[in-house]
């Protein structure tokens, strides 16, 4: 069977590091108030000329070098972001023109903070088609362009980043097959209004600016992540007691520890990077992934989930083995 198995994972955060401290100097909050509410503490924040494409590439290039591959080896390139550079082309042929590859498959993917795992799902199932062999695939965020920087119950809460991964086909029996093992997604439109961006290309002919009702977000998050997460591992027959490690979307520390408890999985089990870099939409599963790779938590042959839910609402799951 053809599976598509991690070969590398990659990062990048943009140079200016802002403490709770710094944010309480132009914003009216502290870091008691942030910390307590969300467990955050850090965020990093573009600066003019740092983009969603210049973070992607960066990350990528890191993805790929740890995959041992040139970028040339690459034949699709699939990115996930709610803020691109440009309305169009795709961010992701601007990444692919950076790293020099001259012609390659290259999307977006908007599903806001589940971004990553609906742009997983779409590389795995291009390599099992046999379609592709070498894919990228990458979340990328510049949330910052985005919010009320005078609403502090949302400013307080986002980053800009990226994560990127590089998958690759290989043929798998064994026993315990590595690489992406299940995918499950969902969405369900009628919930616009708890999560969104105030404008659009075609509504307001604006960017707009990020809205949120925090209570109802929480709510719906801690019932679907748990739900989905449960979905894609009895799918293979498995459970929460089976897992090495989830890495889970960052959103707000409340949840990943709500979520956790729902599950019965002890919070050890829980990569957590939203400390040091808030929430980055559909950058934040793959920081965190490629955080607790390059710092040896997650080990070859680890059962890893990763799992996110975002504005729409999307959600979704996904289960491999490292």
């Amino acid at each position: 069977m053809i599976r598509s198995v991690l070969k590398g994972t990659g990062a990048a955060l943009p140079r200016n590091r802002v403490s709770n401290a710094q944010l309480a100097e132009r914003v009216d909050t502290s870091d008691e108030w942030i910390v307590e509410r969300t467990g955050i503490r850090f965020r990093h924040i573009a600066e003019s000329d740092e983009t969603t494409g210049t973070l992607a590439t960066e990350a990528a290039r890191k993805a790929i070098d740890a995959a041992g591959l040139v970028a040339t080896d690459i034949d699709l390139i699939v990115l996930a972001t709610a803020t691109p550079d440009q309305t169009f082309p795709a961010t992701a042929t601007k990444v692919q023109a950076a790293l020099g590859i001259d012609d390659c498959v290259a999307f977006d993917v908007a599903a806001v903070c589940s971004g990553f795992l609906y742009a997983v799902q779409v590389a795995d199932a291009m390599i099992r088609s046999g379609v592709h062999t070498r894919t990228l695939v990458i979340g990328s965020e510049t949330f910052s362009r985005i919010l009320d920087w005078e609403d502090r119950t949302t400013c307080v809460l986002f980053g800009d980043g990226a994560g990127a991964i590089v998958l690759a086909a290989e043929d798998s029996d064994a026993e315990q097959p590595r690489g992406i093992l299940a995918t499950k997604l969902h969405a369900d439109g009628r919930h616009n209004d708890l999560l969104y961006v105030d404008g659009g290309p075609s509504t307001t002919g604006t960017v707009g600016k990020l809205r949120m009702k925090g209570r109802e977000v929480f709510r719906h998050a801690v019932v679907n992540l748990a739900a989905v997460m449960n979905e894609a591992l009895a799918g293979l027959d498995l459970t929460a007691d089976d897992v090495d490690w989830v890495v889970p979307h960052q959103a707000n520390a409340r949840i990943l520890d709500a979520t956790a408890r729902k599950l019965n999985l002890s919070p050890d089990k829980v990569v957590v990077t939203v400390d040091q870099h808030a929430n980055t939409s559909a950058a934040s599963v793959p920081l965190a992934l490629d955080t607790a790779i390059r710092d040896g938590r997650i080990k070859p042959g680890d059962l890893v989930v990763l799992e996110a839910m975002g504005g729409g609402f999307t959600w979704g799951a996904a289960v491999l083995r490292v």
